[in-house]
């Protein structure tokens, strides 16, 4: 198999780190690789298949020679890099929200709409991670009759806000346990057996960045242009795993027999069954793997006819971040 000369943009972070553990247990064919970063993280050292290598400085010249370039940085510094790595000839897969909207960019879920990989040119935009999530559990539903509209509530791990969100809750319970006060670090406020009803900026409607994603991402990747989602974003005191509640409305009925076949028969998605004696998943449950789990598929009591109600938990640092990212890089390498 032809080798792939990779880099990864942003190395050090959750992202990157995990985007490395996956190219490796999926035997993606490295040839040479570069990690990059910025200047404060370079000169550490980071394993990979059994090799130390050493976090180079990112600059516009980093990418020369690379065939991938696997993006786990920032909005800037994507949007910095991103001409010098399609100049280099590069597959740029970029986990940022720099260029998902842009028209000439693929925003791809490969189980869902691998399809859309061949439209890039040298961009492919790796999705939200809760979008990610969420899209895995609906899209099966959305292919027995197109999903007019959603309502999502999001419950997100702290890990979704990269190492300082875990080290603000391993810190704030720590304190806590220690008769100390929690002082909020990373989140507005304390998170330790707390929950923020807020991820991202507040726009002019209300809702914020990060619960917008939800409608504007869904109607690129499942090709539904009208569709309309009302998403409430919340940050929980769990490590790793989002989870989401979702209540979905189709233009044909779709029955709930028939929703949780079609789950089950999807790639990387499956009804949750066996979960000591559980027919739902948590994030303890589904944390450090790449299926997605649903459970407590129901009719909807609002519209019984067309609306059915789940909830489905994923890893948002794999199939949500670094997996889908990988899958992307094969789907698009693959030709």
């Amino acid at each position: 198999m032809k080798k792939i000369n990779v880099a990864v943009l942003g190395a050090t972070g959750c992202v990157g780190r995990e985007m490395l553990k996956v190219l490796a247990e999926r035997e993606f064919p490295v040839g040479q690789l570069r990690l990059l970063a910025s200047a404060r993280s370079a000169g550490r050292r980071i394993e990979f298949r059994g090799r130390e290598y050493t976090v180079e400085e990112a600059d516009e010249a980093s990418f020369a020679g690379m065939d991938l370039v696997l993006g786990a940085a920032s909005n800037a510094l994507a949007q910095r890099f991103a001409p010098a790595i399609v100049r280099a000839g590069a597959v740029f897969v970029d986990n940022s929200s720099a260029f998902r909207m842009r028209d000439d960019v693929p925003l791809v879920v490969p189980e869902i709409n691998a399809e859309d990989v061949k439209k890039h040119s040298g961009i492919i935009s790796n999705p939200n991670c809760s979008t990610i999530i969420t899209l895995m559990a609906v899209a099966p539903i959305a292919r027995l009759s197109p999903i007019t509209k959603m309502i999502a509530c999001t419950y997100q791990a702290v890990s979704g806000a990269g190492q300082g969100g875990l080290d603000a809750l391993e810190g704030e319970v720590s304190a806590l346990c220690a008769g100390k006060k929690a002082v909020p670090s990373q989140f507005p406020c304390q998170i330790a057996y707390n929950c923020i009803p807020q991820i991202g900026s507040r726009l002019e409607n209300g809702f914020t960045t990060e619960e917008m994603k939800m409608q504007n991402e869904g109607r690129k990747i499942l090709h539904l242009p009208e569709l309309r989602v009302n998403c409430t974003c919340v940050r929980v005191p769990v490590m790793r795993s989002h989870s989401i509640a979702v209540t979905l409305y189709t233009e044909e009925p779709v029955g709930v027999e028939a929703a949780e076949a079609a789950i089950d028969a999807a790639p990387g998605c499956a009804m949750a069954r066996g979960l000591d004696g559980r027919d739902y998943p948590t994030p303890l449950d589904t944390s450090d793997q790449d299926t997605v789990f649903v459970g407590r598929v129901r009719r909807d009591l609002i519209d019984e006819e067309r609306g059915l109600s789940l909830w489905c938990c994923g890893d948002q640092i794999r199939k949500g971040a670094a997996t889908n990212a990988v899958q992307i890089a094969e789907a698009a390498l693959k030709g």
